[in-house]
């Protein structure tokens, strides 16, 4: 499937930003499951492009001069596959490093005794998506309850969430019961909201036996040839589109949302 992705994030201040620094993951690479046909990235000020510890395209935006908006654009096109999963992938990053919790994928009090109830099962593909559906059915999707600052565990006793909750929740049951798990940030193409802006979206990577497996919590499946990666990270914080630090500019409103469209 060839699908065609225009991204832009706005940050609109109350009064001029006199400095600004951000990681943008906005850029994806091309894999066995994706191939980039062609990308852009538009910005304020020329970025500096690196690829981080996680082999992630990276780009460090910084802007010296004083600004009441900043509108960062990523758009390009992406041939995928129908194949779930990825083969086994030539990374230098072991998966023992994704055992390693977060302060936002800790699992505890409440959620730790539902991943240990998980505890004694074989840890299979089989057994993972069953793990899937019990969290998503512990915590229904829900927009507006939590924020990007939650917890795993905050999260799982609110009862409710959104793509990245599931995420977080579902990568601490993993790392609880010794299963290397990491976070995946990209978009998902929906036909029904193609005209309309959509949020980026989030899923979960966990190492089976000898490769990478997909969980797409939110919606029950394995990513597909509708899933677009952009990053993977051990949470939200470290895969996230755009994260960065300001100085100044007092309130800030962020609009951000992806266009995206489908050649089949």
């Amino acid at each position: 499937m060839r699908l065609s992705i225009e991204h832009t994030t706005r940050y609109v201040y109350e009064e001029p930003v006199r400095y600004s620094a951000q990681y943008l993951r906005l850029v994806p690479s091309s894999n066995a499951r994706q191939q980039v046909v062609e990308w852009r990235l538009d910005a304020p000020a020329p970025p500096t492009e690196f690829i981080d510890g996680y082999n992630n395209i990276t780009h460090l935006l910084t802007i010296n001069d004083p600004a009441c908006e900043i509108v960062i654009r990523s758009a390009g096109t992406i041939d995928t596959s129908s194949a779930h999963d990825e083969p086994h992938e030539d990374s230098k990053v072991s998966p023992l490093v994704f055992l390693r919790s977060t302060p936002l994928t800790r699992a505890e009090g409440n959620l730790a005794e539902f991943a240990e109830s998980y505890r004694r099962r074989t840890v299979s593909v089989s057994a993972l998506r069953e793990l899937s559906e019990a969290v998503h059915a512990r915590l229904p999707f829900k927009p507006g309850v939590t924020d990007t600052h939650w917890t795993a565990s905050e999260a799982f006793d609110s009862g409710f969430g959104v793509c990245q909750d599931h995420a977080h929740v579902f990568l601490a049951c993993c790392r609880h019961l010794c299963i290397p798990a990491r976070y995946v940030s990209g978009y998902l193409y929906l036909p029904t909201t193609s005209d309309s802006p959509v949020a980026s979206h989030a899923w979960v990577e966990a190492w089976v036996v000898d490769r990478w497996r997909s969980f797409d919590i939110t919606n029950q499946q394995p990513a597909g040839e509708r899933h677009i990666r952009l990053a993977i990270g051990a949470d939200y914080l470290e895969a996230s589109p755009v994260r960065g630090v300001r100085s100044g500019g007092g309130n800030e409103r962020m609009i951000a949302g992806a266009i995206i469209g489908a050649d089949q």
